[in-house]
């Protein structure tokens, strides 16, 4: 929790980027890939909010990257977020669907 913190400090009132990838393979060859980023602004916090944050969040946040999940109360981490949510989650899901739909793996 300790690194998490630090972490966390580090980043307030910066904006960093995370990258996700997908790939779809089918019978060892490479058929679709896509590398999708997303922008994230980390607004500045007080010590309190930090302390509150990390202890309302708990042990979930050290399996994050970033020490955060968007998907409880690390969104009030943020001031801006640019980019899709489903590429902050780890997949960019949209591209994904496109592509499957497009080999008829799903509806149309």
């Amino acid at each position: 929790m300790a690194d998490a913190r630090r972490q966390l400090r580090e980043l307030q009132g910066r904006t960093h980027r995370l990258v996700s990838a997908v790939a779809v393979v089918s019978e060892s060859l490479l058929r679709w890939k896509h590398i999708a980023e997303a922008r994230l602004t980390m607004r500045a916090f007080s010590k309190a909010f930090l302390d509150s944050y990390v202890t309302d969040a708990g042990d979930d946040i050290l399996q994050s990257v970033g020490a955060y999940r968007l998907e409880g109360v690390g969104a009030q981490l943020f001031e801006r977020i640019e980019g899709d949510y489903f590429t902050i989650l780890g997949l960019p899901l949209f591209p994904l669907l496109d592509f499957l739909r497009s080999e008829g793996a799903l509806l149309r």
